[in-house]
């Protein structure tokens, strides 16, 4: 068991290195027609978002609970330097009702939009949550708690025509509306304890390792010579078991991955709205049904400088 736990380990690794690097070794071609690319130097990139994991249970057909995290708004700042980028933020506590309890949280996600590929990454640990019964009466649940961790990345068909990082890092304009297939899948580690809340089993905890297959379509509209709105979603299908030594309890479930983001774009600046969500079944049996519902919801705006400052020119920025 150890040993497979080490192999699985470095798979990952080596999973999550190949869908990062593969954009920087593999040079495509566009079609100039479709995709514009921005040619200054540097852009700083001001912007507002919400990060949160929340988790559903389905009692039945017709009803279900939802447990929220309370979790901030938060500010962050994106600095691009040619190839190179970096960015950061921070969730203040006075940005969220206390109301609503609290939730003691990290959470990382990484949203990679290369040409040919797109990579997720999930490492996350939420702890307290609520529920919202009737307007503004929350019942609080600081037993429940959540862990996920995953890498999920997809391979983008169309991509001399069609560009992720127009719709969601603007670094670059769609000329034309275009749309592009795209296939690929994920590994994930997934784990919900609860000491009273949720009948879980003995042990308290729910876990399992999920393997999955995933394709879907996106479609970059260009409304007019600046405005545009993008959507996209990817169904997968996920193998999951409790154990990786004897694979026992094996459960296949479905998973749904949409994003969307409008804009607008001129020539040295920009402004957009973008929603990411990851759905996939932590638990899907007769005896219990739970989902994870992963988010980033960010509005962002972008300023371009077509020669950056000396100082900045001498910095060298981690990718």
């Amino acid at each position: 068991m150890f040993l497979i736990a080490r192999i699985l380990k470095y798979c990952k690794f080596i999973f999550l290195l190949i869908f990062l690097l593969t954009p920087f070794i593999i040079r495509a071609q566009v079609d100039s027609t479709y995709i514009q690319p921005y040619e200054h130097e540097l852009s700083l990139k001001p912007h507002v978002y919400y990060k949160y994991t929340s988790l559903t249970h389905e009692i039945d057909d017709n009803n279900e609970i939802n447990y929220m995290p309370n979790s901030p708004v938060s500010l962050g700042l994106g600095i691009t330097y040619k190839n190179y980028s970096i960015s950061g933020g921070y969730g203040f506590g006075f940005m969220r009702d206390k109301d609503r309890g609290k939730t003691e949280i990290f959470d990382f996600q990484y949203h990679y939009y290369g040409r040919k590929f797109i990579a997720d990454v999930f490492l996350q640990r939420y702890k307290g949550f609520y529920t919202e019964e009737n307007d503004e009466v929350f019942t609080l649940y600081p037993d429940i708690s959540i862990i996920q961790y995953g890498v999920f990345g997809q391979y983008i068909f169309n991509n001399k025509k069609f560009s992720y990082k127009a719709a969601f890092n603007q670094s670059e304009k769609q000329l034309k509306s275009a749309g592009s297939w795209q296939l690929g899948g994920g590994i994930y580690y997934n784990e919900v304890r609860s000491d009273s809340t949720l009948q879980l089993n003995q042990y308290k905890r729910l876990r399992n390792y999920q393997l999955s297959v995933s394709g879907g379509y996106v479609y970059n509209w260009i409304i007019s010579k600046n405005f545009y709105l993008s959507g996209g979603v990817s169904v997968g299908l996920n193998i999951g078991t409790e154990n990786l030594s004897s694979f026992k309890r094996v459960e296949i479930s479905p998973s749904v991955f949409p994003r969307i983001s409008m804009g607008y774009n001129s020539e040295d600046w920009s402004i957009g709205l973008s929603v990411v969500v990851n759905q996939i079944y932590v638990a899907n049996s007769k005896l219990l049904r739970m989902t994870l519902n992963t988010g980033t919801m960010q509005m962002s705006y972008t300023k371009r400088f077509s020669v950056a400052p000396k100082f900045v020119k001498k910095i060298k920025y981690i990718n």
